[in-house]
């Protein structure tokens, strides 16, 4: 514990004061890179991979985020962004659909509400997990699993989602920086469940 207040000479604000400001660093790039939309998932999943680094003492900065999204990135990516984007217009068009005021509207955006928040979960817990670097199925398989036997964590998961939203909606500008810390708290999840089933 000592070694986590204790500073390099010259550091001014201590060490998780730096993780901090890398955490915005790595924010910043992913929101970059989530420009095109069908590279979110991508671009999550590199966040975490560069932010779980950090816990293993590698530099967790913008220069190894576009390295590690450099060595990654492949057509899998590009195809669970695009099935990411499909789902979240399905689920778009459902909520409209519900909206319009048909027959057992209220009981059917109640249901795709909860449908909608367990595929969010899930997809955010995949992003997490290190097989997003490689393989997506296996990364959804995993976190499906985890959102089943860590229903704490999946709710951790959305209480972060929900936060991060509402930073971006109270202040526009801080929308480029809400990826890092809702990338931080995804690891963080991820690495507290591992923990604990340990």
């Amino acid at each position: 514990m000592s070694d986590l207040r204790a500073r390099e000479p010259g550091e001014v604000f201590g060490p998780r004061m730096t993780l901090f400001a890398d955490t915005l660093s790595v924010g910043l790039a992913t929101a970059l890179v989530c420009l095109p939309v069908v590279t979110i998932p991508a671009a999550l999943s590199t966040a975490c991979a560069v932010l779980r680094g950090a816990g293993e003492g590698q530099p967790a900065t913008a220069g190894r985020y576009f390295a590690v999204l450099r060595r990654r990135l492949r057509a899998g990516d590009l195809a669970a962004g695009t099935v990411a984007l499909a789902g979240t217009l399905l689920f778009l068009a459902d909520l409209a659909l519900a909206g319009a005021g048909l027959p057992g509207a209220p009981l059917f955006a109640a249901v795709a509400a909860v449908i909608g928040a367990a595929a969010l979960v899930v997809g955010l817990r995949a992003c997490a997990r290190p097989e997003s670097l490689t393989d997506w199925r296996a990364a959804v398989r995993e976190a499906a699993r985890d959102a089943v036997r860590d229903p704490g964590g999946s709710a951790l998961v959305l209480l972060a989602l929900v936060t991060a939203a509402l930073c971006a909606w109270m202040l526009v500008p801080l929308a480029f920086l809400v990826p890092g810390p809702l990338a931080l708290a995804l690891t963080a999840v991820h690495v507290r469940q591992g923990a604990a089933s340990r």
